[in-house]
């Protein structure tokens, strides 16, 4: 697939979900993995989290955005795109950058799973303790 000179990308990263953002000028359409918004979010919460950055910035209707987007649940998916838009709209216009800070939006959220170590039932559970 050719990339036009037009096409602004972004990498979001929440938890285990990867999702990688192409926007473009347009009028306003979003499809999250050749769906729609809806169909893919269900859930108002989510939907809202994606669509934070372009209200944030009041280019709702004047970019086209396609996404693909992977691994997790759909929360950390849907914070993986608000992540993938806010930075694609960074490199679509700089000076968006500050309005975009400024509401957290580029700020990665670190939080991971923490491993599972040996001799351990999880992460930090130990095994049950006997007297006798």
């Amino acid at each position: 697939m050719a990339t036009a000179t037009s096409d602004f990308l972004g990498t979001g990263r929440r938890k285990s979900s990867v999702a990688r953002v192409r926007i473009r000028p347009g009028q306003g359409n979003i499809s999250v993995n050749k769906r729609s918004l809806d169909e893919y979010f269900y859930n108002v919460q989510q939907r809202n989290a994606v669509l934070a950055p372009l209200e944030q910035t009041n280019l709702r209707s004047e970019i086209d955005v396609v996404i693909r987007v992977g691994g997790g649940g759909i929360t950390g998916q849907a914070d993986a795109c608000k992540l993938g838009i806010a930075r694609a709209l960074k490199k679509y216009n700089g000076e968006l950058d500050e309005k975009l800070r400024e509401a957290g939006l580029l700020t990665r959220d670190g939080r991971m799973k923490e491993r599972k170590k040996c001799g351990l039932h999880g992460a930090r559970r130990g095994t049950q303790f006997s007297k006798r």
